[in-house]
């Protein structure tokens, strides 16, 4: 799916052949801000979680009572909704290797223009490079499903990606079918109620369908 150009935007890739390091190398290099990394989304998640209790904590000192049920309540799905985020998370995570080579061989038997000679994954470099940018995507998708906001992904590998496929005559149609192999390779593993934080698991798995949905949108 991805093809190797020398340089992009006038700038030397700086990141072997892979499409999407490359343009986050040449942002970077035009946006000095981006050098500096944001918060951990671990940390983001640990500080938002510590600002509902203390925002308890205080109301509940305000009023000078103890906390009241419904606040232990909320506080107590809250956590739950972090561990199932946990969950599925690790659960990627851990068999992204899988989900990706496993959508790469659907995505080539589907279509096999693709690795076929002048195919856009033709050749063993081209093959690593594609499926380095669906790792990448899937990536993202983790950081969105931790966070449960989509505006990393969006900032730092969606924006403006599709133009740069069409510049570079990468077939956006064929990522696009590649990320959605990803999202039901995912959500299959994710969804498994084997060894994991029991209860019901459906808006998880829905929002997780959006953030592969956006990024395949994002391509097409």
């Amino acid at each position: 799916m991805v093809k190797h150009y020398e340089r992009l935007g006038g700038r030397g890739l700086g990141c072997g052949d892979n499409l999407i390091d490359g343009m986050r190398h040449a942002s970077r290099q035009t946006h000095p801000s981006r050098l500096q990394p944001p918060p951990s989304d671990e940390a983001q998640r640990s500080n938002s979680m510590f600002d509902a209790f203390t925002k308890v904590v205080a109301q509940a000192d305000a009023r000078g009572q103890f906390i009241g049920a419904g606040e232990l309540d909320a506080l107590a799905a809250m956590v739950s909704d972090s561990n199932k985020r946990l969950d599925a998370v690790n659960r990627i995570t851990s068999n992204a290797s899988t989900i990706v080579s496993s959508a790469a061989r659907q995505l080539f038997a589907q279509q096999p223009a693709l690795i076929s000679p002048g195919g856009n994954a033709y050749t063993s470099r081209r093959m690593a490079a594609c499926l380095r940018d669906m790792e990448i995507i899937l990536r993202y998708v983790t950081y969105s499903i931790f966070t449960g906001d989509a505006s990393v992904m969006e900032d730092r590998c969606l924006n403006g990606l599709r133009e740069t496929y069409l510049a570079l005559g990468t077939p956006g149609a064929s990522v696009a079918a590649g990320v959605k192999l990803m999202k039901e390779a995912a959500i299959s593993i994710a969804n498994d109620k084997a060894g994991i934080t029991q209860g019901d698991c459906t808006a998880l798995m829905s929002e997780i369908g959006t953030y592969f949905d956006r990024a395949a949108a994002a391509v097409a």
